[in-house]
């Protein structure tokens, strides 16, 4: 896996870093830099790290066939979650300190229709069980062994999610780690992706296999809607990624989302909600939170406690990283 602290930049399309009708809303400054953007751009696809460049094709596939902002999200997700390589999503994921791979996810479109599963085993795309709540019951949120019944009644496949790769890492971990999570910048990553099609709706998609060596039983923000994922059609979409207690303790998707209906840009409103991260934690040694925010405009950015925070970004023929602004140095 690519060292999320680096700046990647790619472009698939043969365009480089010149955006089209859009400019990036980050800078890899301590403060943000805010660049000039053409209302009116859509759709558009964001994804938090690296590994939204492939997610955004599948989601981006969706998106120019004037599909709909929730399936380009489910597909673009499902990319991930189904890549043994990305071990803190679905499939590989690194498993929690007793050797169990535990998946969270949640969804929302752009009526404030959601629905998450959390403490999912053995189910290889949660982000589909999710929907498959929000969509066929009364309910927001499924666990645990619930959540599984719940997944194979509805026709899911049960699945090994433990990889070769991921079981020796955490056997190597059990011997030298004194049997405690460990948390850093590189294995507490999920991908959250925020869509506004062609019909100008809003949807977003949040998932995540959590902490490395996490207790068991532990649930991030990734399936919490107003933590981890928020949309509210009128204002825009929000996701975050990090360290999800931080999350949680500050409503921090839904935070940005506010912000934003104050009048806030993108950007502005995720480094308001990274603020309000710092002034809650007296200790932010290692606390990696990042936010990112798309508008009903089609107007994007982000902002994160540490460099390093990424996206990807796709709309028309523009497919490439920006690099976000953050409060400190590693």
């Amino acid at each position: 896996m690519e060292n999320r602290r680096k700046f990647i930049r790619k472009t698939a399309f043969g365009l480089g870093a010149v955006a089209v009708g859009s400019q990036t809303a980050c800078s890899n400054t301590v403060e943000p830099q805010e660049a000039s953007i053409v209302i009116g751009q859509k759709p558009i696809v964001i994804s938090t790290w690296n590994h939204g460049m492939a997610a955004n094709q599948a989601a981006w596939k969706i998106l120019e066939d004037d599909g709909s902002a929730i399936d380009a999200v489910e597909k673009g997700v499902m990319v991930t979650e189904s890549d043994p390589s990305s071990s803190s999503v679905g499939f590989g994921g690194r498993p929690d300190r007793e050797g169990y791979v535990t998946l969270d996810a949640c969804i929302m479109n752009h009526e404030g229709d959601c629905g998450a599963v959390a403490f999912l085993e053995d189910i290889e795309n949660p982000i589909s069980v999710a929907r498959k709540v929000m969509e066929d019951t009364p309910h927001v949120m499924l666990v645990g062994e619930g959540a599984r019944q719940f997944a194979v009644e509805k026709g899911f496949a049960t699945k090994n999610l433990l990889t070769d790769d991921s079981k020796k890492a955490w056997e190597e971990w059990k011997n030298t780690e004194n049997y405690q999570p460990k948390v850093n910048s590189e294995n507490h990553d999920t991908i959250g992706m925020l869509a506004l099609d062609n019909s100008g709706n809003l949807s977003g998609a949040c998932t995540t296999s959590g902490m490395a060596w996490k207790m068991r039983g532990r649930v991030g923000d990734s399936p919490i809607i107003g933590a981890g994922l928020f949309v509210d059609n009128e204002i825009g979409a929000a996701c975050a990624t990090g360290v999800g207690e931080a999350v949680i303790r500050t409503a921090g998707s839904h935070l940005v989302v506010e912000m934003m209906r104050q009048g806030h840009s993108p950007t502005e409103a995720c480094k308001i909600a990274v603020d309000r991260v710092l002034s809650k934690h007296k200790n932010i040694e290692n606390l990696q939170v990042g936010y990112l925010a798309l508008n009903n405009k089609g107007e994007h950015g982000g902002y994160a406690v540490y460099a390093g925070f990424n996206y990807a970004l796709t709309f028309k023929e523009m497919h490439k990283m920006e690099d976000c602004g953050y409060q400190h140095e590693w």
